[in-house]
C-alpha cells in the first residue's frame, strides 16, 4: 500500500513548529523568542507557487516569528520528500520574491526526507560578469537518524517521534507484517513512558498516520490497544478506533443512499428515452450507468423537448 505522508507533516508542523526547529535546527531555535505570538502565513506562501505546489514536497509552511533581539523575521519550512533538481532554485525564488514583497527577512529551513543519505543541497548561486546572486540555507537530513530510532524513542520531542515513525515507514515499505510490528512496538512505548493522556493520543496519531497497515493488521492492532488499555484501566485510543468507525459506517451509509437516488435517476431516464425513442442500444445504456447526477439530471430535462436521442445527449445546461 501506499504510504501517505503529506497531511500528518503538515498539521505537525502547524501545531508543533517550535518543536520541529528544536529538533532539527536546534541552534536556531535558540535565537527565536517562542513565547512571542507567531502568526501563519501560508496564504502568502501560496502566491509564490508559479508552477503550482512540487510533487516531491511533503509540506511547507510560512510563519512570523520573532527573535529574543526584537527582530520581526519570517521563517519559511519545507519538508522535501525525495530528490528535486530545482529545490535550491526554488528555495531562492521563495525567500527574495517573499522580502521583495514584504520587506521582512526570511531564514528557509529545509528538511530532506527521502532515503538517500548523499543528497544534501543547501545552496544555489548564479555568478557572471561580475555579478552574483545566489541563497544559502539551513538543513536538515531525516535519513542521519535512521540508525538512531530507538535513541528517539526515548525523546520528548513530539519530532523525535515523527522521525522515527517515518523512518520505521520508509524501513518497512512493502513488508507490512514486519510494519505491523514496529508499529506495535511503538505504541506499546508511548504507554510506558508515563505520559499525559492527551500527549499518548497526539502522538498516536502521527505513528497511525504515517505508519498505515492493511485493514485486516489495523484490526489486529486495534484489538491489541483495546486489551492493553484494560490491562491498564484506561480509555484513550481505542475510543478513537471507534469513531473513525462509525465516521466510515456514516460515510457508507451516504455514498448508499447517493448511488441509489442515482441508480433511480437513471431507470427512470431509460424509461423516457424508451418511450421517446424505442429501445435503447447497448452504448447508450452504458453512457447513462457511467453518467454523474449532473448529467442524468440535464438529460432528463433535454429528453422533455429534444426532437432525437442525439439532441439529448448534446444538449448543455
Amino acid at each position: 500500500m501506499a504510504d501517505t505522508f503529506d497531511p500528518l507533516w503538515k498539521s505537525v508542523l502547524r501545531r508543533d513548529l517550535a518543536d520541529f526547529v528544536a529538533f532539527f535546527f536546534p541552534q536556531l531555535s535558540d535565537e527565536i523568542d517562542w513565547g512571542q505570538p507567531r502568526r501563519l502565513r501560508d496564504k502568502e506562501l501560496n502566491q509564490f507557487r508559479r508552477d503550482g505546489r512540487s510533487r516531491t514536497l511533503i509540506a511547507d509552511l510560512l510563519v512570523s516569528v520573532f527573535l529574543h533581539n526584537g527582530r520581526e523575521v519570517l521563517l519559511h519550512v519545507e519538508v522535501q520528500a525525495q530528490r528535486d533538481l530545482n529545490l535550491a532554485r526554488r528555495i531562492l525564488a521563495y525567500n527574495y520574491g517573499l522580502f521583495d514583497e514584504y520587506g521582512l527577512p526570511v531564514a528557509s529551513l529545509v528538511l530532506l526526507a527521502d532515503a538517500g543519505k548523499r543528497w544534501r543541497p543547501d545552496a544555489f548561486h548564479n555568478c557572471v560578469l561580475g555579478t552574483e546572486m545566489g541563497i544559502r540555507f539551513a538543513v536538515a537530513k531525516l535519513s542521519s537518524y535512521a540508525e538512531l530510532v530507538d535513541e528517539l524513542l526515548l525523546e520528548r520531542n513530539i519530532f523525535a517521534w515523527v522521525a522515527a515513525a517515518h523512518l520505521l515507514a520508509q524501513r518497512t515499505h512493502g513488508m507490512p507484517q514486519r510494519r505491523y510490528a514496529e508499529k506495535w512496538r511503538v505504541v506499546r512505548l508511548l504507554y510506558e513512558r508515563g505520559w499525559r493522556r492527551r500527549r499518548i493520543i497526539n502522538l498516536f496519531k502521527v505513528v497511525d498516520g504515517l505508519m498505515a497497515l492493511p485493514p485486516e493488521l489495523q484490526e489486529r492492532l486495534r484489538r491489541n490497544i483495546v486489551r492493553l488499555e484494560r490491562r491498564r484501566d484506561v480509555e484513550w485510543i481505542s475510543p478513537m478506533f471507534q469513531l473513525c468507525r462509525q465516521e466510515g459506517l456514516r460515510e457508507g451509509q451516504q455514498k448508499g443512499r447517493q448511488e441509489g437516488r442515482r441508480e433511480g435517476a437513471i431507470d427512470l431516464l431509460e424509461r423516457q428515452l424508451h418511450r421517446r425513442f424505442g429501445a435503447l442500444s447497448p452504448t447508450v445504456q452504458k453512457r447513462l450507468a457511467k453518467a454523474s447526477p449532473e448529467q442524468l439530471a440535464q438529460w432528463s430535462e433535454a429528453v422533455l423537448d429534444a426532437q432525437t436521442l442525439k439532441q439529448v445527449f448534446s444538449s448543455r445546461s
